[in-house]
């Protein structure tokens, strides 16, 4: 195996984010190249701006959603830049232009990302052409190399998708294995001794975010794509059983959670939390390999020594039961122990799995799985009716829409006014930064900052101390490629890489000079600064608006995931799928509270609400997620029989019955409290008792507890 950093440039270089980097380099920089040959570098630089604009939109999704969002930005880009070019002669009816092209593109958000990056495709030409004034024949002639370019670069995308249909997916399933082995590490942290759990905690959610937003763009893929919906093909199936059995194994992982300060008090002495986590770290070893064997085409191994440890343990903790004569060590303890070593096997079995659906003889035997894609994916119609119902201040996309009209008309008054020779900088920084919500236009802010004078500087000093053309255009191909590798990666990287970029791109056109990356530094600051104060004093959406919302969305998810796994143990022929698809809205639930709770941070004190109530409904949901994770796997994996489930009902009613009582209280909203007992069992002797029964048992009694937690937090809670 690699070293790691090396690996991690190899992987890198692999990934999706670079092959995007590659892809719009090509599609931006050929035309522009070609032309420069005849003579006519002004025309290639046209035909790049219509290629440049139709990559903003070639995000990884579908080819067939790729493909027609291109087009239609063809479509769009062209007819904006004929009306732009025919009318800026006239300042006042530009104005005019911008605020109302500026609104309209930006209410796309209603219609999901991609919509989005259409408007931002269209308002970026808008932006470009503003002080382009020129003859109505020239416009006309540029709006048709616009065009061009633009489908040249659709060709371009469509060329490299059908060389390699898979790719795409394999890059984003590899991405989201390593995001899952990512969190597993983040789990192996908590049998560290002396680890902040508060902290550990904290970065675990955020992960836990992070794995469903690959999970989802993986999810977008694989069910939206035709050949592999259709498994016509060995590699089709070979893609969506890793998937399935990756979300399996992210419900196995996630489904370990114990009350890790009580097991160090009393195992850390012992010695064998070490190993525990050791263990853990080498199946997330495991993950990344397979991760990056997607990548490569490679074939992962499991090595032998895994296996072994993973038997060590469980020798260590019988011994550990054995010598335990004294009653040293906690019996409940112990049984924590042995249930998370049993969890280890399982997810080590499931990596065996996966590992055994890369051997190419194994591929082609693969059986295909009934899998009802519709229930998985969300279809967003474009529906005129939700813009016309949006046109509300109710509605955080038409305040957003809003604020960015008037930022841009403030903006193209102050660059009207400075007279720089590219003012345009002033709106395209207003354009990248404006966000809906203020903590991620804050975030967006300080990136451009540091990332363009931090680029500003180094674009400086490529031009003082480097005169060699050849020499430049090496250094302006990658940065180039820097710059759109890590725009979806990491923004201040991006910026980095794009300042210098465009310094030395205008001294090839013979318009560098030093004043140029000044200029660039005045107006990213001046845009940014416009854009800031407008997202705190311009129609503000703060993340405290949806909070409630998102809320009561994971608590009806998590009480529904309890629903399907208890039908799990009571209906025989209950359909999988349900349960699946429940399991999903909790993930997706609990990241996007996750992720409300992270930007909340950010914005101004004053604006924060009940964070450390927020935070322990957070915890808390986490909890439950991961309890009732547990008891599905008891039955999915384990077959635990239970021959008389009906004295669990009062328990799982109760349950229920709490969860419905904290979703009344939050949507109440008045505070009144009530008195609803947890149900106690009657326990017989445990020697009476099926030790699967036992455990069954003690894990919805454990699910009403934290239920009960939940109720009386809700009780507190006023939104």
């Amino acid at each position: 195996m690699l070293n790691r950093p090396i690996r991690s440039i190899h992987d890198f270089l692999l990934s999706t984010y670079f092959a995007d980097g590659l892809r719009i380099t090509l599609g931006v920089l050929c035309p522009s190249l070609i032309m420069a040959q005849y003579g006519h570098i002004e025309y290639g630089m046209t035909l790049s701006l219509g290629a440049l604009c139709a990559s903003v939109v070639d995000t990884p999704g579908p080819i067939l959603h790729r493909r027609n969002a291109m087009l239609v930005t063809t479509g769009l880009i062209t007819l904006t830049f004929i009306i732009v070019g025919l009318t800026n002669s006239n300042v006042y009816f530009t104005g005019v232009l911008l605020v109302l092209f500026s609104f309209i593109f930006s209410m796309f958000f209603l219609y999901g990302l991609r919509a989005a990056s259409i408007g931002t495709a269209v308002l970026l030409i808008m932006v470009l052409s503003i002080d382009d004034i020129r003859p109505w024949r020239e416009v006309l002639f540029s709006s048709a190399l616009i065009f061009i370019g633009s489908i040249w670069y659709t060709l371009l995308s469509y060329f490299f998708y059908r060389i390699r249909p898979y790719r795409i997916v394999q890059q984003t399933l590899s991405d989201s294995i390593h995001e899952v082995s990512l969190f597993l590490r983040a789990k192996a942290k908590f049998y560290h001794q002396n680890i902040d759990y508060d902290d550990n905690y904290a970065d675990l959610l955020q992960l836990q975010v992070l794995v469903h937003e690959k999970q989802d763009a993986v999810r977008e893929i694989l069910f939206k794509t035709r050949e592999v919906v259709r498994e016509s093909t060995p590699e089709g199936r070979f893609l969506l059983l890793v998937f399935v059995d990756m979300v399996d194994l992210f419900e196995q992982v996630m489904s370990t959670y114990y009350n890790y300060k009580q097991l160090h008090e009393q195992f850390d002495s012992t010695g064998i939390l070490k190993h525990y986590e050791s263990v853990i770290i080498k199946i997330a070893d495991e993950l990344d390999d397979i991760a990056f064997s997607l990548k490569t085409g490679g074939i992962p191994s499991l090595p032998t020594s895994l296996i072994e440890d993973v038997e060590t343990l469980r020798n260590e903790i019988t011994q550990l039961e054995r010598n335990n004569t004294d009653g040293k060590y906690n019996t409940l303890g112990i049984i924590a122990l042995k249930n998370i070593e049993v969890n280890i096997e399982n997810i080590l079995s499931r990596v065996k799995t996966i590992n055994s659906y890369f051997n190419k003889k194994e591929k082609k035997n693969l059986k295909p799985r009934e899998i009802e894609v519709e229930k998985f994916v969300t279809r967003q119609s474009i529906d005129p009716e939700l813009f016309y119902d949006n046109i509300t201040f109710s509605s955080s996309t038409f305040r957003h829409s809003l604020r960015v009209a008037i930022v841009m008309l403030i903006g193209f008054i102050v660059a009207k006014s400075l007279g720089f020779s590219h003012s345009y900088w002033i709106l395209l920084t207003i354009l990248v930064i404006s966000k809906p919500g203020f903590s991620l236009t804050k975030k967006r802010n300080y990136e451009r900052i540091i990332g363009t004078v931090i680029g500003a500087f180094i674009g400086m000093g490529i031009l003082v101390y480097i005169n060699d053309k050849n020499t430049l255009f090496i250094i302006l191909l990658f940065c180039m490629i820097g710059a759109y590798s890590f725009q979806r990666k990491n923004y201040v990287v991006s910026v980095l890489f794009m300042t210098p970029y465009i310094l030395v791109l205008f001294d090839f056109l013979g318009m560098g000079s030093l004043s140029i990356a000044r200029e660039r530094i005045y107006d990213t600051l001046i845009g940014s600064g416009i854009a800031l104060m407008a997202s705190y004093s311009l129609f503000p959406y703060w993340e405290r608006e949806k909070l409630k919302e998102a809320m009561l969305d994971t608590l009806k998810a998590n009480m529904n995931y309890f629903e399907q796994v208890v039908l799990l143990y009571t209906d025989d022929t209950h359909n999988l799928t349900n349960y699946k698809v429940a399991r999903k809205e909790v993930y997706v639930t609990t990241a996007n509270l996750a992720s409300l709770f992270q930007r909340m941070f950010s914005e101004p004190k004053s604006k924060q609400v009940l964070m450390a109530e927020l935070h322990q409904f957070t915890a808390l949901n986490h909890h439950l997620s991961s309890y009732i994770a547990t008891l599905s796997l008891y039955k999915k994996e384990h077959a635990f029989i239970v021959e008389d489930f009906e004295t669990l009902k009062p328990v799982i009613q109760n349950t229920d019955y709490l969860l419905n009582m904290a979703i009344e209280n939050l949507q109440a909203n008045n505070g009144i409290t009530s008195n609803v007992p947890l149900i106690r069992r009657n326990i017989s002797d445990p020697a009476e008792n099926q030790n699967d029964e036992v455990m069954v048992a003690e894990q919805i009694d454990l699910i009403q507890k934290v239920a009960y937690d939940i109720f009386k937090l809700s009780e507190k809670i006023k939104i």
